[in-house]
């Protein structure tokens, strides 16, 4: 069994055998002494265990995973062998000796030593492969453009890349090699002076490349642009990164702790989604099943940003990938069939309807108002929708105030009430026993009638669209008297034959054949109410003591108002444009009126 030992690599920890540690040993002292030149040296040094470190930190899977030899000289050949270079004066005057294998990157950084502020143009220059002054130059006309929106991406930018701070670092942002020879002349090259550089200095190669520069300015022009694209696809990265990572959490937060860990179980949300919830599916399994359905896509999402961010992110394994597919098909799968459950919950419509004479009789009052409970809400309005409430012994019921209340004449010698109570179910029976569990209610004392504004049901009913119908039958002769709260639950369409109109409220109202006759009104009540023309053509002229209606079935007419003097003309000819013949008539009798 070989030994192991815990080494110290540019401040990280490795375990490595003891012949592995022998061998480090040695190479590190053999660069040691290759290096001539002591100016520097130690920082050499250094950098070259950095770059070790990180060489084996790429290549261990696990902190406990022991470096052998194999992984060492793989290492090594990576950095090169000490002998084979004369690490000297000699590597600055020709072309350096053969160094083995040898790892160019494409990473990027900040270059903080040609900076401005931050060092990020000049970074992107050296990624990009284009001169820093270019890059400046985009990065001023895009603060222009945007109103300087693209100061802020400069500042994220900044933020988000590191800077080159060590040999390594910098050798990495310029594409070489990161090995003893460009660590040693990287470092020795930072010692350079001033003048030595100008002395140094080939004009004649500076100014080629000033011509060379003017010669393809359009083509440097189509790298900007390639370089501006980039740029958008990394800021768009960034996007990607935050948009599904925060989804993610948030569908972890909001679904999986709320559904299936029971928080916020006994909250007022809940309530509403067990009593939506239609198809019986457990809560936990639907919040599951949202989670991967929606999840697993923004975390692939969230992937793909950081595959553009980051160059050298490890791809994930197969096996993981066919597990995250499998999950979210079948997730789809599961929401798919809990959605047609949830659907076929609405598939049918059915009604009970109850019958209930109402003692009234021609000559006679009506009094009709609505009422609320207290207990559940003052307000006596017509609303849709269902939601929760607690009734007096504190159970939880299904509340609403989806009632529709309709006024029709009646040939009969009393009255009578139809109560219709409709719901919705996955098949007729069930959608039946919905709408029978409805609790609705009413009084009828001294000639007043008292209609519950709302209805209830029990919470385990759930929501199945219920509301409730009211069809009151009045005998003609019978003067009615509707309350003001009544205005919202009459307020019908023209199909639904209601002659109770909006703004008939509080008056006494005469029921005749399909009308009523308001006996209190004042003019200008009487006016709106009848001198109309309907979208149907219908005509109801009433002034004075003069009453006329025109509709499809002829004219009739009442010369002094009391319903005796009633001449009928069922033979009117209304065939063709009845619109304008209507609007004939209706204006040479008020024309006739008003000469008389």
């Amino acid at each position: 069994m070989k030994k192991t030992v815990n080494i110290n690599l540019a401040g990280t920890f490795f375990h490595i055998d003891e012949d592995a540690y022998g061998k480090l040993s040695r190479y590190l002292d053999a660069i040691k002494k290759s290096l001539s030149d002591p100016q520097g040296s130690d920082e050499i040094i250094r950098d070259i265990e950095a770059r070790i470190a990180e060489l084996f930190s790429e290549k261990i899977e696990s902190n406990t995973q022991v470096i052998s030899i194999s992984e060492l000289d793989e290492v090594i050949a990576v950095m090169g062998q000490p002998e084979d270079y004369s690490v000297d004066e000699e590597i600055f005057e020709d072309a350096p000796l053969n160094s083995g294998k040898r790892t160019t990157y494409n990473q990027l950084f900040r270059d903080i030593d040609n900076k401005f502020i931050a060092g990020v143009s000049s970074g992107l220059g050296h990624y990009f492969k284009i001169d820093a002054i270019w890059v400046r130059l985009i990065w001023i006309f895009l603060t222009l453009v945007t109103s300087g929106m693209f100061i802020l991406i400069y500042i994220l930018l900044w933020i988000l890349i590191p800077a080159a701070i060590t040999v390594s670092d910098k050798l990495k942002m310029n594409r070489e090699a990161v090995n003893i020879t460009n660590i040693e002349k990287k470092i020795k090259e930072g010692y350079e002076t001033v003048a030595d550089g100008i002395k140094n200095a080939d004009y004649d190669k500076y100014g080629k490349k000033i011509n060379k520069g003017a010669s393809g300015f359009f083509e440097t022009l189509g790298k900007i642009f390639k370089t501006i694209f980039k740029i958008f696809g990394k800021f768009f990265g960034v996007l990607m990164v935050i948009v599904g990572f925060a989804t993610v959490i948030s569908l972890i937060i909001a679904l999986f702790t709320a559904g299936t860990l029971g928080i916020y179980k006994d909250g007022a949300s809940m309530d509403y989604i067990h009593m939506a919830n239609t198809s019986d599916a457990p809560i936990w399994l639907v919040s599951l099943l949202l989670l991967f359905a929606i999840g697993i896509p923004f975390l692939a999402l969230a992937i793909l940003g950081l595959k553009i961010l980051i160059k050298n992110l490890r791809s994930m394994g197969w096996t993981a990938k066919v597990i995250l597919i499998v999950l979210w098909l079948a997730s789809l799968v599961g929401l798919a069939i809990i959605g047609i459950h949830q659907i076929t919950e609405q598939a049918f419509d059915e009604e009970v309807i109850t019958e209930h004479i109402i003692p009234v009789h021609a000559g006679e009052t009506l009094h009709l108002a609505m009422r609320a409970n207290s207990t559940y809400d003052t307000d006596i309005n017509r609303h849709y929708g269902l939601t929760l409430k607690y009734n007096e012994n504190d159970e939880q019921v299904i509340y609403s105030n989806d009632v529709r209340l309709i006024v029709r004449s009646s040939k009969d010698s009393i009255g009578k009430m139809l109560i219709e109570r409709k719901a919705e179910g996955r098949s007729s029976l069930n959608a039946k026993q919905s709408a029978e569990a409805i609790d609705y209610d009413f009084t009828m004392e001294n000639g007043k009638l008292i209609l519950n504004g709302y209805l209830t049901s029990k919470a385990e009913e759930k929501f199945h669209d219920q509301e409730v119908e009211i069809i009151l039958y009045l005998p003609e002769g019978v003067i009615l008297n509707a309350d003001k709260n009544t205005y919202s639950f009459h307020k019908n369409e023209r199909y639904y034959n209601d002659i109770l109109d909006n703004g008939m409220e509080g008056y006494n109202l005469l029921v005749e054949d399909d009308f009523l006759k308001c006996l209190d009104c004042p003019q200008e009540v009487i006016e709106e109410l009848y001198d109309n023309d309907d979208d149907d053509g219908n005509v109801n002229i009433d002034i004075d003591n003069f009453k006329m209606n025109i509709d499809s079935k002829g004219v009739k007419i009442d010369l002094d108002g009391d319903g005796e003097s009633e001449i009928k003309v069922k033979s009117y000819n209304l065939d063709g444009d009845l619109k304008e013949k209507i609007e004939e008539i209706k204006y040479d009798i008020q024309s006739d009126l008003e000469d008389n």
